[in-house]
């Protein structure tokens, strides 16, 4: 079995990363802050050294923050994110590295294929499509695997605060015109030592669940699991919600790069909010 090194391992997906792969029998490190600085070329070749696959899910994820601090944004996710494939370059190891829907145009109506020009509307997705940029031209062994509207049991997350106003109030609303892919840790982690472990070709893969909805289907759906009325939650539009950094309307990726490799895809997103309830909302 390879030798995997998790960076940015104490984060949501990173935990259930080291889990999933463990359970696969996989020899895992799992490192963060302060023991890893992607900051730091040093730090990064001496941590890097003696894996065979790196997976990096280190990243400046505040996505309104960074409109006003993407000077920051940019030295964690793509300065660090080119420290690390550079170090994994020169160890001769792979590297996986997670990026974002915030990257594509976010209009339209049809799932966005892979190799869709970046078109990023805030100052987050800017600085993720320079890590991917970076990633690509420092590391060839490398898979950029973006992923969307990510849940589960070890951080916050729109489910888990779905069922929180459940417990606080009658009715509250989520928008309604903005659609992507809800998807849960465990199946990403799942995908990402699936696409490793069939040496899958390196480049852009998608990671979300299956199918697709609206932050108010998404909240509907933890109702239901909640056994509660779904019809509490009122559907409200984007522009009743305003936040700094503008959102995709339609940031539904395309899952065809799994067929092509002959790899089942992820999931149905409804299928994995049905699964991940016990852990997420505490069904």
């Amino acid at each position: 079995m390879a030798r995997w090194l998790v960076v940015g391992a104490a984060g949501m997906l990173g935990t259930d990363l080291v889990e999933v792969l463990r359970g696969r029998g996989h020899e895992v490190e799992g490192l963060d802050l302060p023991d890893i600085d992607v900051l730091d070329p040093a730090s990064c070749a001496a941590a890097v050294a003696g894996h065979d696959v790196v997976v990096n899910c280190a990243a400046y994820t505040a996505v309104d923050a960074a409109e006003t601090d993407e000077a920051r944004a940019f030295a964690v996710n793509a300065v660090g994110a080119a420290n690390l494939a550079r170090a994994v370059a020169a160890s001769a190891g792979s590297l996986v590295h997670l990026s974002t829907d915030y990257v594509v145009a976010g209009e339209g109506s049809t799932p966005w294929p892979a190799d869709s020009p970046v078109a990023p509307a805030s100052a987050y997705g800017r600085t993720k499509a320079a890590g991917e940029w970076a990633v690509r031209a420092e590391c060839p062994r490398a898979w950029v695997v973006r992923t969307a509207w990510l849940y589960g049991a070890h951080g916050r997350n729109i489910p888990a605060t779905v069922a929180r106003l459940a417990r606080e109030r009658d009715t509250f609303g989520f928008v309604a015109d903005q659609v992507g892919q809800p998807t849960w840790t465990v199946d990403l982690a799942e995908g990402i030592a699936r696409i490793v472990e069939a040496g899958a070709p390196y480049g852009i893969w998608h990671g979300t669940n299956g199918g697709e909805t609206s932050w108010h289907g998404l909240a509907r759906a933890v109702l239901e699991e909640l056994d509660l009325d779904p019809s509490r939650v009122a559907p409200i539009a984007t522009s009743e919600y305003p936040v700094p950094a503008p959102r995709p309307a339609y940031s539904v990726l395309g899952h065809e790069m799994w067929a092509d490799a002959g790899l089942e895809p992820l999931p149905h997103w409804r299928d994995a909010l049905r699964r991940a309830a016990p852990s997420v909302l505490g069904t």
